[in-house]
C-alpha cells in the first residue's frame, strides 16, 4: 500500500525515523552503561515493540495494563510506577514486573507481604521539590501540592527495609541541564540514601533525540552517578523514542467562512491529538507556515460539536480544497495513547511506513470499537 492509498484519518509511524531515534538512545547506553526504557504512556504501538527491544533494555508502565502489554509484547525489563496500586493489581504485578516503584511509605507497607514474597526489586518515588517547568504546569510533578513523589519532610530517617532503589520523574520535553539541576536538588535532599542503592531511576521527559540536545552533559551525569554511588542508572523517556517519527494524515471534508477560511477535517484535536488542547500544542503541518507567512491563513478544525475543537491557524499558498489530504507531523507520541471517541468520532487507523516506502495498515477501527467502550 502507498501513503496516498491509506484511508484517513490514520496515524502513520515512520520505521526509519524510529530506528534513527533508537540508535541514538542505544549509543547513550553503550557509552555510559545506563539502561533506557520505553515509557509506554507516550507511545504504545506494540507492533514495533520487537524492533524497540533490539535497542533498549525494556519498558516502563504507569499501571497494570501497560505492564501486561510490555510483558506480553516487549520482553526485557518491565518496570511500573503508579500513585497507588490495588491489592489484586499488586498480586499480578509481582508476577510480571522486575521493578515496582511506590509513591508513598503507606503503599510500600500496605503491599509489603506481597512484594517481599516475590523477586521484584522495590523502589520509592521521591519529590526533589525542584521545578524546572516553564509553561507546562499540568506536567510539573514538583509543583506545590503535587501528589507525585515523597518529599524529604515525609521521608523516613532510614531507608525502609527491602527498598533497593529511588526514582524521580520531573522533566517534560527538556534538555540535560534541567536534569543536572534536578539531580543536584535530589542529591542535596536525599543523597545520604544513595550509597548502597541498587538503582536510581532518573525518570522521563528527556528529549535526547531532539537536535541540539546536550548528550555529553547527560552522559557525564550518568557516569558520575554510577562511579560515585556504584548504582545502576535508569532513564525512561517516552517522547524521545518516537519523536518526529509519526504523522496523522487527514482529509478536508468542507471549507466554511467566518472571517477566516475554516477547514473541517475528518480528524479532531479533542479526540485524536488531545495535547493540542491540554498543553497547548501546535502540531507541525507539512507545506504550511505560521499565520500570515504564506498567501492565505486558514483555521483547521474538526467535525465534532465542541466549539473549541480547533487544531490551530496555518498559512497556505492557496486554500485547500475539499478532498485534499493534510499531514500533521510528530504525531506518534501522546496521540494514539490518549485518543478517544467523543461524539462517536472514529478512531484513526494505525499504519507503519516501512523503510522501502511501502505502508502497512496494521489496524482499522469501526463502530464496534466505539460501542464496546460504552454500556
Amino acid at each position: 500500500m502507498k501513503i496516498q492509498e491509506l484511508p484517513t484519518p490514520v496515524y502513520l509511524v515512520d520505521e526509519k525515523k524510529l530506528k534513527e531515534n533508537l540508535a541514538v538512545l542505544r549509543s547513550v547506553q553503550e557509552r555510559t552503561g545506563c539502561k533506557i526504557l520505553l515509557a509506554q504512556k507516550a507511545f504504545s504501538m506494540f507492533r514495533v515493540y520487537p524492533l524497540i527491544r533490539q535497542y533498549l533494555a525494556g519498558a516502563t508502565a504507569s499501571g497494570l495494563f501497560e505492564a501486561k502489554l510490555a510483558h506480553e509484547e516487549m520482553g526485557g525489563e518491565n518496570h511500573v510506577f503508579s500513585p497507588a496500586f490495588t491489592d489484586p493489581e499488586m498480586q499480578e504485578l509481582c508476577r510480571i514486573c522486575d521493578h515496582i516503584s511506590f509513591n508513598s511509605i503507606a503503599q510500600l507497607e500496605h503491599h509489603r507481604a506481597v512484594w517481599e514474597a516475590s523477586a521484584v526489586s522495590v523502589g520509592l518515588r521521591i519529590n526533589p521539590e525542584h521545578s524546572t517547568q516553564e509553561g507546562h504546569a499540568i506536567y510539573d510533578p514538583c509543583a506545590p501540592g503535587s501528589r507525585l513523589g515523597i518529599t524529604r519532610a515525609n521521608f523516613p530517617d532510614q531507608l525502609p527495609r527491602g527498598v533497593e532503589g529511588l526514582h524521580f520523574h520531573t522533566l517534560c520535553e527538556q534538555d540535560a541541564a534541567p536534569l543536572v539541576e534536578t539531580f543536584a536538588a535530589a542529591e542535596e535532599k536525599f543523597g545520604r540514601f544513595f550509597p548502597g542503592l541498587k538503582w536510581i531511576n532518573l525518570g522521563g521527559g528527556h528529549h535526547i533525540t531532539r537536535p541540539g540536545y546536550d548528550i555529553a552533559a547527560l552522559e557525564a551525569l550518568i557516569l558520575r552517578i554510577r562511579k560515585q554511588y556504584g548504582t545502576e542508572v535508569y532513564l525512561e523517556p517516552g517522547e524521545a523514542i518516537a519523536l518526529n517519527a509519526g504523522y496523522l494524515i487527514t482529509t478536508v471534508l468542507d471549507v466554511v467562512h467566518n472571517g477566516i477560511p475554516i477547514l473541517i477535517l475528518d480528524t479532531s484535536a479533542a479526540c485524536h491529538m488531545p495535547d493540542v488542547l491540554e498543553m497547548p500544542y501546535r502540531p507541525p503541518l507539512q507545506n504550511t507556515g505560521v499565520p500570515g507567512e504564506k498567501a492565505v491563513t486558514c483555521r483547521l478544525s474538526s467535525r465534532t460539536c465542541l466549539a473549541g475543537d480547533v487544531i490551530g491557524d496555518y498559512s497556505f499558498d492557496q486554500i485547500p480544497e475539499i478532498g485534499d489530504r493534510l499531514t500533521f507531523e510528530d504525531m506518534a507520541i501522546y496521540s494514539m495513547v490518549k485518543n478517544n471517541t467523543f461524539n462517536g468520532m472514529p478512531l484513526p487507523g494505525l499504519a507503519l511506513l516501512r523503510e522501502n516506502g511501502s505502508c502497512e495498515l496494521i489496524r482499522s477501527f469501526g463502530y464496534r470499537d466505539f460501542k464496546e467502550r460504552l454500556s
